[in-house]
């Protein structure tokens, strides 16, 4: 393995080692915070972060007001998406969130043809109805009774999706600064709107700033570290090293909150991660994929 692969690997886990943070963060907030008043923290945080290393590195004055109308979408798409994954944090296990969650590239596959105009081929095709059956799998759907947990959690990788493609299109012509930027100050914005819509606002306190804070600092550290891994290296040589999440969080939910490994999880997932894969090496991972980061 030459240097540059393995510094990748050593970014993407990194970005696995935030990502697991900010969903444990996410789990213990979730009782004493809505999912409003976390976005709201890890974007003000976030925003923070985001304002101080641009202006150490003198990147500030790359911010552009050019597309903003692309920006106010991307984040209203990705705002819904957030809210959603944090709902299902609190509803399911750890690793059944984390399964659906990895329906994502499959989305894209999908919506790429219609958003994108990519070609959609028999592979992806395959891939996708794969990934579906992964999907059931792990849901285990109950026509009698709609799991809201599930249905947050299928809904936020729909969302994540999108935000995927949205981000995409947003990279031709925008600096990776500007996107951060208006991220962060958009969702800031949102998230303030919504908590105080119902007049019930709960300010963090000694037992949860701690968390919220490590929402905050982990959803900017793990953009950071994946936009570098993928730079190093070809997605399809990086991305399903993000799959060590699944049994990773498994055992985080087993040592922390006692909750079992369930082995038609573990198959599910097992099943979406291998249409991920046919998709990255059958598929032709398209751009979309390949220069898209992970949208959380």
């Amino acid at each position: 393995m030459t240097d540059r692969p393995r510094a990748a690997i050593l970014w993407m886990s990194g970005s696995i080692t935030a990502f697991t943070a900010m969903a444990v963060a996410g789990r213990e907030v979730a009782s004493r915070h809505d999912t409003f008043e976390i976005m709201a923290a890890r974007s003000a945080i976030g925003l923070a972060l985001v304002l101080g290393v641009g202006a150490v590195l003198g990147r500030l004055g790359q911010i552009s007001m050019a597309r903003l109308g692309g920006h106010a979408v991307r984040n209203l798409v990705h705002f819904s998406g957030q809210n959603l994954w944090f709902a299902a944090l609190g509803l399911l296990p750890l690793a059944q969130v984390i399964a659906l969650e990895f329906t994502s590239p499959l989305w894209v596959v999908l919506l790429a043809p219609l958003i994108l105009g990519e070609r959609l081929t028999r592979w992806r095709l395959i891939a996708a109805a794969l990934g579906f059956a992964g999907i059931l799998i792990v849901a285990r759907p109950d026509v009698g009774h709609i799991n809201p947990g599930v249905l947050a959690a299928a809904g936020a990788a729909l969302c994540f999706a999108l935000t995927m493609l949205l981000t995409k299109a947003l990279t031709r012509g925008e600096a990776l600064i500007t996107i951060l930027f208006w991220l962060t100050l958009m969702q800031l914005g949102l998230g303030l709107g919504t908590a105080l819509a119902d007049g019930q606002v709960r300010l963090p306190d000694a037992q949860s700033l701690p968390w919220l804070c490590l929402i905050g600092v982990t959803g900017v550290v793990a953009h950071l570290c994946l936009t570098m891994a993928l730079s190093l290296a070809p997605a399809g040589q990086i991305v399903p090293v993000d799959f060590v999440r699944l049994p990773l969080i498994a055992v985080v939910g087993a040592l922390f909150y006692a909750e079992p490994i369930d082995l038609r999880v573990a198959l599910g997932g097992s099943v979406i991660l291998a249409a991920i894969w046919l998709n990255l090496t059958r598929g032709a991972a398209s751009p979309a994929i390949d220069s898209a980061t992970n949208p959380r």
